[in-house]
């Protein structure tokens, strides 16, 4: 504790460099899943984000140079999310096939979605983009249907069974999809219960 003119002064708490940048970061990976959410790919800016979290767009760019680093690292980050999430749901393991079937769903009508969903179209039309989304894609549906078969205890050494996981995991996305312009709360309660019973047919006990 330092004194000046006359009066004792707490000391200043300095956070490290390091935490300051990783904090940054953390937030300018948040405000580019926010903006692609709300905005869309076209209204998504470097700029746009760089305001949003609070930074300056050099700060921005210091940790991500392309609009490209920045939302490929957004995606990936919503799908560290969306694992994350999906595994604190049952953090004992999963013993109701149906919750289990409605949390999967839910990973698909969330902001994490839309915003992953606003990236997929600007990769249509951006080859730059497109490769590195394409691989990262790749990686989170294996990593996704991975976490499904276990959730599910799914044996897939029976024939047909990952094809069922996996047919259940493409319904799911088209359920988000659905629910981007209405809440398709009713129909989709309906269609979880249904693929509930499939799988418990095709999956056995």
């Amino acid at each position: 504790m330092g004194v000046v003119n006359g009066t004792a002064q707490a000391p200043v708490e300095r956070v490290p460099k390091q935490d300051r940048s990783r904090a940054t970061r953390q937030r300018l990976l948040e405000a580019a899943v926010a903006c692609l959410a709300e905005r869309g790919w076209a209204g998504s800016t470097v700029s746009v984000v760089a305001e949003h979290a609070g930074v300056s767009r050099g700060a921005a760019q210091h940790h991500f140079p392309t609009r490209e680093d920045l939302f490929t690292a957004a995606v990936e980050y919503v799908a560290e999310e969306r694992s994350t999430a999906l595994r604190a749901l049952f953090p004992e393991g999963a013993t109701d096939r149906r919750a289990v079937v409605a949390a999967l769903v839910d990973l698909y009508t969330g902001p994490l979605f839309r915003a992953a969903l606003h990236l997929w179209v600007a990769a249509s039309n951006e080859a730059q983009l497109r490769t590195r989304v394409t691989e990262l894609e790749g990686r989170v549906g294996r990593e996704t249907h991975r976490i499904a078969v276990e959730l599910l205890n799914a044996d897939e050494t029976r024939p047909g069974v990952r094809e069922t996981v996996q047919g259940f995991l493409d319904m799911s996305r088209g359920l988000g999809l659905a629910n981007l312009l209405t809440d398709d709360t009713p129909r989709r309660t309906g269609v979880v219960t249904q693929w509930s019973h499939i799988l418990d047919t095709a999956l056995g006990p």
